[in-house]
């Protein structure tokens, strides 16, 4: 039976037992839309005030940068930064994380770039590191010299970050079923980290293949010490 061209006495029937469903679907349906949207665009904010945190704090410093200077340098109004983060320091912690991520992400990806020896690796990721604070400079500002002694929590995000940057070194460069030692590679991080702030001091003047071949120095004792 062609039940498109038939018009019984049961269609209007059907008809109408579809229509409150599909009416009742709606409203639940556009509530949902209208939340996903509602929150895209608050994410869309959050991120276009790091995005632009990252820029004043990196270029001014972050003691002398206010809430107004980042909100205007993300073109939003100061409303919409308490929509976000409860105060400023929350804010550089935001920062702080996703310039420290992007950071290990791009030194990870030029370690496994390098093959498989060791010495290739620890030296293709000290010479991303440095090279991406030489043409970043206000991430290397952020990442080094802006965010030390600002709170405990600002310190606490910190430790985090260079804990997952030791396990970012222990993953690619340690061979199977060995461990480096957690002080040694302590301290040559801590290393790595002060001639960066000694070379940003001096304008980046050596070049950066000298500055990576310096801080290997540093990085090859760990692989010895395996």
């Amino acid at each position: 039976m062609n039940m498109t061209t038939t018009k019984s006495d049961k269609a209007p029937s059907s008809k109408a037992a579809k229509t409150p469903t599909a009416a009742a679907a709606t409203p639940v349906s556009k509530r949902r839309y209208r939340g996903s949207a509602v929150e895209e665009r608050r994410a869309q904010r959050r991120q276009q005030l790091i995005d632009a945190a990252i820029q004043v704090y990196g270029e001014n410093g972050y003691r002398h940068s206010g809430v107004k200077q980042v909100c205007d340098a993300a073109g939003l109004t100061q409303r919409y930064f308490y929509e976000s983060f409860g105060h400023s320091d929350e804010l550089l912690i935001a920062c702080y994380e996703q310039a420290a991520r992007w950071m290990r992400e791009d030194n990870m990806a030029a370690a496994k770039a390098a093959g498989k020896d060791p010495v290739l690796r620890s030296r293709a990721m000290l010479q991303s590191y440095f090279q991406q604070l030489k043409e970043n400079p206000t991430i290397g500002r952020l990442l080094l010299i802006e965010i030390r002694g600002i709170s405990p929590a600002v310190d606490q995000a910190i430790e985090k970050a260079l804990k997952a940057t030791s396990d970012d070194i222990a993953r690619v460069l340690a061979r199977p079923g060995k461990h480096f030692d957690e002080l040694l590679q302590a301290g040559i991080l801590g290393g790595v980290i002060h001639i960066a702030l000694h070379w940003m001091a001096n304008g980046y003047s050596t070049p950066v293949d000298v500055v990576t071949d310096t801080a290997l120095k540093l990085g090859v004792s760990l692989l010895d010490d395996e």
